[in-house]
């Protein structure tokens, strides 16, 4: 795998903005695209940092984009700048200038931890189209109780508005006829302070006819481990004929 830092000026973001993949180098054709989406206390260095991603997608044909979207919730923000264009607007672009990649939509998969996980929640269930599968691990994907624990970034990022209006509240948006989705992951350890918000989110999701594979780990909380074999079993999980894990001698 060819590991990419990539910096480039932002549009949407009017800012100078960075990401981070993985490249297979070795391709004897179009390669499937998973973006993966940090969560609220780190950014897009930490999937390479704290899992064995790469040692996950060797001998794949799976690049891996990591975007940085700061505290934002993969939201527009009414004080601050639009994470949410600049996710599902300016970066599929981005991604096609710079790598060459622009798969159909069966190979195309975004997943993320915490954060991340409500913002790969919201493409999937924005953009089905777009997706293969979807993947929320230990995902913070209540909007509304978000508002709650944390009311400085509510107002900075809703300013009061109903999460609802703005396209940001996933139980307005799993309701909405689409001819085809994709495939939902859904994990969460049984002692994860956000074990509620899955419990209550997948079978929802399942209520309003989406595919959900949901894996609850006994004892297990917001840690890393945990995240390190899910991304793991996401990958297994869009490729379950190819091995996650395998790795040259």
């Amino acid at each position: 795998m060819a590991f990419i830092q990539a910096s480039f000026f932002s549009k949407a973001l009017h800012t100078a903005s960075t990401l981070w993949a993985l490249i297979p180098e070795d391709l004897k054709g179009e390669p499937r695209l998973l973006t993966l989406l940090h969560g609220y206390s780190d950014d897009h260095t930490i999937w390479m940092r704290r899992t064995a991603l790469e040692r996950y997608t060797y001998g794949q044909d799976l690049a891996v984009i990591m975007p940085a979207v700061d505290h934002s919730y993969y939201c527009n923000e009414k004080r601050g700048r639009p994470y949410w264009d600049y996710v599902s607007k300016e970066l599929p672009e981005v991604v096609e200038k710079l790598f060459r990649l622009a798969p159909q939509r069966e190979g195309s998969y975004v997943a993320g931890l915490s954060m991340g996980g409500y913002g790969a929640m919201r493409l999937a269930l924005t953009y089905p189209e777009r997706y293969a599968a979807a993947g929320s691990f230990s995902g913070a994907v209540d909007v509304r109780r978000m508002l709650l624990r944390k009311p400085d970034d509510a107002e900075r990022i809703f300013g009061g508005e109903d999460p609802a209006m703005s396209g940001a509240d996933l139980y307005a948006l799993m309701g909405k006829f689409a001819p085809a989705r994709p495939r939902l992951y859904l994990s969460c350890g049984t002692e994860d302070f956000l074990y509620g918000e899955h419990c209550a989110f997948w079978p929802a999701l399942e209520e309003n006819g989406w595919d959900v594979t949901h894996r609850e780990i006994p004892g297990r909380s917001h840690e890393w481990p945990l995240w390190d074999d899910q991304v793991r079993g996401f990958i297994r999980f869009i490729a379950p004929d190819k091995p996650a894990g395998d790795i040259r001698e």
